[in-house]
């Protein structure tokens, strides 16, 4: 059980109705049951949502999320995504494996993926990239996309925060990190 219970069926008809805007109709995360206990931070969270179609590719999006999830040891976000978005993102066991161990080294990425995910390592790791590294991501990247990357990066650590801070088990089905 997490550190804060999540809310438990029946839901109030309006939170129920934004579980059922995001989850479609099947049954709401834990991790959105648990922040739906904060009216405030649950409407924050659905607020700053990224996963509409946006400057980024599917694929780039999942990229990005899987890795940010992974460097934050993230498995409860990292599975999730990997559950519902892999293979509609078209990312291989082999992909899936290096968002978490190789990353930008693995053979599996082309050019704009590595890129794409020593921005990610770089944004983890200081929270800014340098000068080389910002080079080499807009040689593959326009403006409007660079910014959706860097704005994945945080709202998915911010994810990784609450998931391991409030210790989210993980959902049933969902893949573990490998190895």
């Amino acid at each position: 059980m997490p550190r804060i219970a999540p809310l438990d069926p029946p839901y109030a008809p309006d939170v129920k109705s934004s579980f059922d805007d995001v989850m479609r109709g099947a049954e709401p995360l834990m991790l959105f049951r648990v922040i739906a206990r904060s009216e405030r931070a649950w409407k924050k969270i659905r607020a700053g949502s990224l996963l509409d179609r946006g400057p980024l590719s599917l694929r780039q999006r999942e990229i990005v999320i899987d890795r940010t999830c992974a460097l934050a040891g993230c498995e409860y976000e990292w599975g999730v995504h990997v559950k519902l978005f892999a293979a509609a993102a078209q990312l291989t066991e082999e992909q899936v494996r290096a968002t978490v161990i190789e990353g930008a080294a693995a053979p599996c990425w082309s050019a704009g993926e590595a890129a794409l995910i020593r921005a990610v390592d770089a944004l983890h790791a200081q929270a800014t990239l340098d000068d080389e590294e910002f080079q080499e991501l807009t040689h593959h990247h326009d403006e409007a996309q660079i910014l959706e990357i860097m704005m994945l990066c945080g709202q998915y650590r911010t994810i990784a925060y609450i998931a391991r801070g409030l210790q989210i088990p993980l959902e049933p089905g969902a893949p573990r990190f490998p190895g």
